[in-house]
């Protein structure tokens, strides 16, 4: 059995070949039963959860369980852990198993492999969904996931231009002057209506609650990614980005129940079901194609499966077998 902690999974993967394994993974049959969320009541924890998201792959389907896995992670979600404990808000493990005999093959750390997978599935989605010659990302958000959704969508477009805007300057300055110590050019947007009207790209990840992206700010040509804003009542986005843009999302079932920025426009009806033009299957797949020209205002929203974190674990424990 391996166990890979964070530095692990930080020093093994790639971007630009978990962007490839990501796509395969969409490609496949791998089945992935309903996300187990259960309140955990504590006396000085409020919201406390433990999250479990199993998935494996089709045996049938191959017609035979060797070379297949079955994976499962293990979230614990104590959001007062930083301002009582501080320790992080989101701890967890993911547990790899063999497919055939259900061995426990690997460990691996949860935080770390969540943030890769969730990137790089932004960054599969732009391999469809943004221009070609995108050269200006705007990062909404300087969280754990800032870095790695700028790299990940550096992996699939020949981004030249890095502006990141977040509620503490001093955070967005931290990360700009990262990227610029390992030759990026990076900048600290001070007023993000002007740098969302020049980027090619927006990636937001933040815990907005309320829109921070307008679509009025939204020029031709450009993909908007929407990572944050995990529960219906939050959101990144109003409800004329989703007007005026074409709508992609992970997958149907999960951004029509769980995203603010989907669910909130279905429901004042902003947006209806078959406006939605497809998710990660459909791009993969072939069934439905991304952007249909440079002038297309193209919109991904994201709220992770399963099959991500099946795939990742599985790319990651075979890079040294």
């Amino acid at each position: 059995m391996r166990i890979f902690s964070a530095d692990d999974v930080n020093t093994l993967m790639d971007y630009s070949e978990l962007v490839e394994v990501l796509r395969k993974a969409f490609q496949s049959d791998i089945i992935t039963p309903l996300r187990h969320n259960h309140t955990i009541e504590l006396p000085d924890q409020a919201n406390a959860s433990l999250l479990l998201m199993p998935a494996w792959h089709n045996a049938m389907a191959k017609g035979h369980s060797n070379g297949t896995y079955v994976g499962i992670k293990m979230v614990s979600v104590y959001p007062d852990n930083e301002a009582k404990a501080h320790k992080p808000s989101i701890l967890g493990s993911y547990l790899l198993l063999d497919g055939a005999t259900g061995e426990i093959k690997a460990i691996i750390d949860g935080p770390a492999i969540s943030i890769w997978r969730t990137a790089c599935a932004s960054a599969l989605a732009a391999s469809y969904l943004a221009k070609l010659d995108a050269q200006e990302i705007l990062m909404v958000g300087t969280g754990a996931l800032a870095e790695p959704l700028i790299r990940a969508h550096m992996a699939v477009r020949p981004l030249k231009q890095i502006a990141i805007w977040g509620r503490n300057p001093q955070k967005a300055q931290k990360l700009a002057d990262r990227l610029q110590q390992q030759g990026l050019k990076a900048r600290v947007a001070e007023q993000l209506e002007d740098a969302a009207r020049s980027a090619d790209i927006i990636s937001c990840a933040t815990m907005a609650s309320s829109p921070l992206v307008m679509g009025k700010w939204l020029k031709p040509g450009s993909h908007l990614d929407l990572v944050g804003a995990f529960r219906p009542d939050m959101r990144e986005s109003d409800d004329e980005a989703v007007q005026i843009a074409s709508v992609f999302c992970d997958t149907l079932q999960g951004a029509t129940n769980e995203g603010g920025d989907i669910v909130q426009p279905l429901a004042n009806g902003a947006l209806t079901l078959d406006q939605i033009k497809g998710d990660l299957f459909d791009l993969c797949r072939g069934s439905r194609i991304g952007r249909a020209s440079d002038d297309e205002i193209t919109l991904f929203k994201s709220v992770g499966t399963a099959i991500e974190d099946l795939a990742a674990a599985q790319y990651l424990y075979e890079l040294n077998q």
